[in-house]
């Protein structure tokens, strides 16, 4: 996460302006952050991450089709009641969807999370964000995808504060709260990587 602007502004206040905003920002106790520093916040993203980004995406929603869930991408923000939290994360998936005000553009219960890593949003990701999620209760899966190899990271809520962790390289990844797997090769399909990838 980015370094925060300097005033607290209040929540609603935040949402007024990003709604007119041309970049995405994030919101932490009265304080906007940046999700990318600089120019780069208009810049997008690398092949990979909207490959993988759009095949999660198509594999959910041609598998939800005739339940009454939906699936978004990067796009829709996340508020958290407990910590007063708004923020975007790759994918969601809600079932019933309920949002915070008419204008439908802060989901209020996702079921599912997934983000797509990469070296500059990793640490915050798995750390702070996680954290984030945790807080939410309707919150029962959040998978973390690596873009420059086949890894997924399945996290199952099995308790308030208590994750269980499993990682994929091939086969299907199970999403329980959804009855149903994801395909490892799907949601890979057509991404190449990097046969000589930077040490990290």
């Amino acid at each position: 996460m980015a370094e925060p602007a300097a005033e607290w502004i209040s929540p609603e206040e935040y949402l007024r302006r990003e709604r007119l905003s041309v970049t995405k920002n994030e919101y932490f106790n009265g304080r906007i952050y940046p999700m990318e520093a600089g120019p780069s916040a208009m810049a997008g993203a690398k092949r990979a991450h909207v490959l993988i980004t759009g095949n999660i995406g198509d594999a959910l929603r041609s598998s939800l089709r005739d339940r009454p869930c939906e699936t978004y991408e990067s796009e829709m923000r996340v508020k958290v009641d407990e910590s007063g939290h708004y923020t975007y994360p790759d994918v969601a998936v809600a079932c019933e969807p309920q949002f915070e005000d008419v204008n439908e553009d802060t989901l209020l219960n996702p079921l599912v999370i997934v983000e797509v890593l990469s070296p500059s949003t990793e640490p915050y990701d798995r750390g702070t964000k996680f954290e984030v999620y945790e807080a939410v209760p309707s919150i029962q899966e959040i998978l973390y995808v690596r873009q420059d190899r086949r890894m997924i990271e399945r996290n199952k809520r099995i308790g308030p504060r208590q994750w269980l962790r499993e990682s994929f390289t091939d086969g299907d990844v199970p999403l329980e709260s959804l009855g149903f797997t994801l395909s490892v090769a799907r949601i890979y399909e057509r991404v190449r990587f990097d046969p000589n990838p930077p040490l990290r």
